[in-house]
């Protein structure tokens, strides 16, 4: 072929695939027809797309819950102070009483799902309400502060996918945030526990996804000696509050009562601390599972009209937590 026919053949074939593009360009790839837009929200997407969950209070009939039992991870531990334990539970024993306080989910509605880690987790990871909060989008995943912590909310979120949950955020940088220190005032509102287990930087991050979706958080100090805002305050129904005596601010109380709650304070500490009697989950408007063994406060919930029903967790109480502590909560009606 002569050197000019070269020259031509190569100009066709380029105006070719400029007329091949153009005609690409119509093609619903790139927005043609055929193009569907993706038109509903994330919101409006779970239980369809993705798995139904969803949080926006504390006290409605509760639907899901994500739990891990105990078991390999507390073999070998000898020192209780470096797992942040009180004793070494005895793993047969914690084995049962957590399978009986999910069969008492079980019986009250419940739908339970294990984490299932991967690989040996670290001893704490029993504890699944520190390592996520729902929002009515999804889960934000906790960051917790303590080095013998590091890394469970890798197991959780390996378990979250699988379930088909979004994770709306991870927590980042130097932040640290556990989910029991973040507690529903009303649907729009959210108190963030601030102390030793959540650090400011933690709380400003989950108060900035929060603030995207609409919703108000509110900072809640906590003083020394508190662990998480859990052990502090919970809800029994839209309108009642139970807290712990001295563990509750002047300030937050306040938020509390603004927002149409009536305040009851546990009667007795040292069922609070050695019984983690006020560590309970709520099932429903006036329902709870509380540990069982602490007559006092026992009284006190039926002269509130709370029904309640209890499992012996005594083993469990040996790790430094309650029921509260190893239930995430995922779905809520």
């Amino acid at each position: 072929m002569a050197r000019g026919d070269n020259s031509l053949a190569i100009t066709c074939f380029s105006k070719s695939l400029v007329l091949q593009m153009k005609d690409r360009s119509k093609a619903s790839p790139y927005g043609g027809e055929g193009w569907s837009p993706r038109e509903k929200s994330l919101k409006e997407e779970i239980g369809a797309i993705w798995s139904s969950c969803g949080v926006n209070n504390e006290w409605s009939r509760l639907k899901k819950v994500l739990l891990h039992c105990p078991g390999i991870e507390l073999t070998g531990i000898s020192d209780p102070d470096k797992v942040q334990m009180i004793e070494i539970p005895f793993i047969e024993l914690i084995t049962k009483q957590h399978d009986d306080m999910a069969e008492a989910f079980r019986n009250a509605g419940v739908k339970v799902s294990y984490v299932e880690p991967s690989a040996k987790p670290p001893p704490n990871l029993m504890f699944v309400a520190d390592l996520l909060f729902t929002t009515p989008e999804g889960v934000i995943l906790s960051r917790p502060a303590s080095s013998i912590r590091a890394g469970e909310e890798r197991f959780v979120a390996e378990r979250l996918a699988s379930l088909g949950i979004p994770i709306l955020r991870s927590i980042r940088g130097n932040g640290t945030f556990e989910g029991a220190d973040a507690a529903w005032l009303n649907s729009d509102t959210v108190m963030i526990g601030v102390g030793f287990r959540t650090n400011k930087e933690g709380a400003v991050q989950v108060s900035n996804l929060l603030k995207e979706m609409g919703i108000e958080s509110i900072e809640a100090d906590l003083p020394h000696g508190s662990m998480h805002l859990m052990g502090n305050l919970r809800y029994a129904d839209k309108d009642l509050a139970i807290c712990r005596p001295g563990r509750v601010s002047d300030a937050t109380q306040k938020a509390l009562r603004d927002n149409g709650f009536s305040l009851h304070f546990a009667p007795d500490e040292s069922e609070i601390a050695s019984g983690l009697s006020m560590n309970f989950v709520t099932l429903g408007p006036q329902q709870i599972l509380t540990a069982d063994g602490n007559p006092k406060t026992q009284a006190f919930y039926e002269d509130l009209g709370l029904e309640y029903h209890s499992v012996d967790i005594s083993e469990v109480t040996k790790a430094a937590g309650g029921i509260g502590c190893l239930t995430g909560i995922l779905e809520r009606e």
